[in-house]
């Protein structure tokens, strides 16, 4: 059989066979073949690295799956003997580990180990330290306290043998026997479990279990990478991905314009009282001028719809991701916020700073009319102060209320107590720098003051009189010495004295803020949440922390945060072992993913949607731009009941909305969302199955559509179990049915729990 190239090259015209003839041929296709070779040499300088760490092996006896554990004070640094012993309840012990590859710098806080007892219960046990054994390079080993990190539960483990694990990257390894309290009890090995003896020699480099999953080139971390970086995958998108790489694509969205698809909606500021021609109430006798003013101006309508439409259809995606991450830090709400022109104006500070500085979002953010109106700061004065943004700037948008270490973990005292960051003193002194601002109204400097409409649209002004002017003490942190006081003003004799010193003292303020310890691991670990998975590794934390705090003077900063996040090999790879790795997807980014997967448009098919999904995003728990306080939809350290696990977004998930999931899911399968002039919907929304329709014409098996659907939607780890139950309900619809096989398929897909866990 010819090669490619011999193929191509066979195809070509040929020459007459004297000797000039053939010269020409020669060099003509030598020209060819060299070009194919520049072009293949450019596209694989493209290609990015091979994103797949190896899967940590747990190390048991030679002769059985029992753990390989010494007492942490009785190691020396070797392989200790086979020794079938138990361990007491909060013993330390060293457990040891294989086929890791290490980063520079890369720790014991990388790694965590977790137990199943006889009852099903887990329990996750801090990992203390990691140290090479001598002499075996390859080999690790780990110290472990026997003790509930997390603190869930009331009890210890049942006593007995317990299944225990090492987790890494998002990788589990295999699990082996662990005595606590006595060897033996009722727990089963793992089926196909087997011994994991120490190697003599190094493990092959990246022998890892990824092979099985993975049908095209790394499809499944491209797959994985457009749900962390865009409000879903595309065909499209994957294609582009796939021929230039992640870090040229990153390279693209950093500098592509924003917003890409449709442009903000440029609405009017409107007086607080809706006026007669604009206020919604058709038996008036007064018509709305223009039609629909009251719905597209008032609320949230118009803002959400543009939100939608950016989402289903820009190109500039991971800015459109990141300012939607950051709207659930630095959270306003149309709950408040009572125009859509007002949300957008806010929503205009996170996208332009998606990618600058932490400092400068920080700044615009607190003169922003929208924060100012939900939180008070417009109406706060040296005589009515008011502490809520004091209060949420410190807690909720930067620092926390207790003191972090880089990874994120807590600091704690000599006694083990947390260590708080503030005090209500503190919160006061906040409070009065930030008094004195409102709503901009002054004709000289407001280029968006409008006669008879509050200003949401320029940053709010000063108003030097209401500013306090008495001294003030803040955060108090290694470092803070320039920052903290601000003494009272002793000239403010003048309204330019007084505006000086109040501009100094807010900007201090802020720098006493961002130059706190907290903000890089506390807004990391965010970040890592909405983008990645709901609970990082420490480690992980770290690699970003230190990357936000290296930049802490580049106007890109937050551009080399998204990227470390993304990049890191906690987040890159194939397949994710780790049972506890991902995110529930949260409501709205639920929809677009399933929305930009098969080709959403408007109902009819004719024409793109109208993004009006608020309706059915809102029945799962989440209203864009609608959270229910400042503190979200959902709370970053939400843990959920039963577990250990640290889980945001499943606060939302409850037995309504996850019957609301299922809902949406039949809707657009089955269905679409039709036309309704009653709720706004001008255009609808549905999408297409025919590619999956196709498959299913052409293989009656159910085989072909199965393996579309678990590359593009599971990015090819469907489990057999999975597989085998939806190939019965395809079996069970006639094989000339093409489409409802498509519509079973599909539906089964999306609303399976593995679906809907972003891994």
């Amino acid at each position: 059989m010819l090669s490619k190239t011999e193929s191509l090259i066979s195809s070509f015209p040929r020459k007459p066979r004297g000797r000039g003839g053939e010269m020409k041929k020669f060099v003509s296709v030598f020209s060819i073949f060299f070009a194919i070779l520049l072009i293949a040499g450019f596209a694989l300088s493209q290609e990015d690295p091979d994103p797949n760490s190896p899967t940590p092996i747990l190390i048991s006896h030679s002769d059985s799956t029992r753990t390989l554990a010494i007492p942490a004070k009785q190691w020396r640094g070797q392989l200790p003997k086979e020794d079938t012993r138990a361990f007491a309840y909060g013993a330390e012990i060293v457990i040891f580990i294989t086929n890791i590859e290490l980063m520079p710098d890369e720790g014991a806080n990388a790694f965590r180990v977790y137990i199943q007892d006889s009852s099903g219960r887990e329990y996750r046990f801090p990992v203390l330290d990691l140290q090479p054994v001598k002499g075996k390079g390859w080999i690790y080993g780990l110290t472990v306290q026997l003790i509930d990190e997390i603190g869930y539960w009331e009890e210890p483990p049942a006593q007995g043998d317990v299944l225990i694990r090492v987790s890494w990257r998002g990788l589990t390894s295999n699990r082996t026997r662990l005595g606590i309290g006595f060897v033996g009890g009722k727990i089963e090995d793992d089926p196909e479990s087997k011994p994991t003896p120490a190697p003599m020699e190094p493990p092959k480099k990246n022998q890892d279990n990824t092979a099985e999953y993975v049908g095209r080139r790394w499809s499944g971390d491209r797959i994985r990478f457009m749900e962390q970086a865009t409000f879903g995958p595309t065909p499209a998108l994957d294609a582009r991905i796939r021929r230039i790489g992640i870090r040229a694509w990153l390279e693209e969205q950093f500098n592509m314009p924003y917003p890409s698809a449709f442009p903000y909606p440029n609405l009017p500021l409107m007086p607080s009282t809706p006026p007669p021609d604009c206020n919604g109430n058709d038996g008036d006798g007064v018509p709305d001028n223009p039609p629909n003013c009251y719905r597209e101006r008032y609320g949230m309508y118009s803002a959400q719809s543009w939100f939608y439409k950016e989402a289903f259809y820009g190109e500039a995606q991971l800015r459109h991701k990141v300012a939607w991450a950051l709207s659930q830090i630095w959270v306003i709400s149309g709950t408040d916020i009572q125009q859509s022109s007002h949300m957008i104006a806010y929503h205009q500070v996170l996208s332009r700073n998606a990618f600058g500085n932490w400092r400068q979002l920080m700044y615009e953010m607190t003169l922003n009319p929208g924060m100012g109106e939900y939180l008070d700061m417009a109406r706060s004065t040296k005589n009515n102060p008011n502490e809520n943004y004091a209060r949420e700037i410190l807690q909720l948008f930067n620092v926390g209320l207790f003191m972090l270490n880089l990874d994120g973990t807590y600091k704690r005292d000599a006694q083990g107590n947390l260590i708080p960051t503030y005090d209500q003193q503190v919160v006061n002194n906040f409070t009065k720098v930030f008094t004195g601002w409102s709503f901009c109204e002054d004709t000289t400097q407001c280029p968006n003051r409008t006669q008879g409409a509050i200003n949401f649209k320029d940053p709010m002004l000063l108003r030097p009189n209401n500013h306090d002017l008495t001294a003030k003490t803040l955060l108090d942190y290694p470092g803070a010495s320039t920052t903290r006081y601000i003494p009272a003003c002793s000239n403010c004799t003048t309204i330019s004295a007084i505006t000086t010193y109040a501009n100094n003292s807010l900007n201090q303020a802020l720098d006493n803020i961002y130059n706190h310890p907290n903000v890089a691991p506390f807004i990391s670990r965010i970040l890592i949440q909405h983008l990645v998975t709901s609970d990082p590794t420490p480690a992980y934390v770290q690699r970003v922390a230190t990357v936000f705090n290296a930049n802490r003077s580049n106007p890109n900063q937050l551009k080399e945060v998204i990227k470390a996040i993304l990049l890191d090999p906690e987040a890159r790879g194939d397949v994710k072992t780790e049972p506890n790795y991902g995110k529930l997807r949260e409501p709205v980014q639920f929809l677009t993913n399933i929305a930009r997967q098969f080709d959403v448009r408007s109902a009819d098919r004719t024409d793109l949607s109208d993004g009006v999904v608020s309706v059915e995003t809102n029945s799962m728990g989440q209203l864009a731009f609608m959270a229910p306080s400042v503190f979200n939809y959902y709370p970053p350290d939400y843990v959920i009941p039963g577990t250990s696990l640290n889980a945001p977004e499943f606060a939302i998930y409850t037995t309504s909305t996850s019957i609301a999931r299922a809902n949406i899911v039949n809707t657009l399968v089955f269905n679409r969302i039709n036309v309704n002039t009653g709720r706004g919907v001008t255009k609808g929304t549905s999408i297409s199955l025919a590619d999956l329709e196709a498959l299913a014409a052409a293989d009656a098996s159910g085989n072909q559509l199965l393996d579309e659907l678990n590359w593009r939607l599971l990015h090819g780890t469907m489990s057999n179990q999975m597989r085998n139950r939806i190939l019965q309900a395809l079996n069970a619809v006639p094989a000339t049915d093409a489409r409802l096989r498509a519509q079973t398929a599909a539906y089964l897909v999306l609303t399976s729990s593995q679906y809907q866990i972003q891994r």
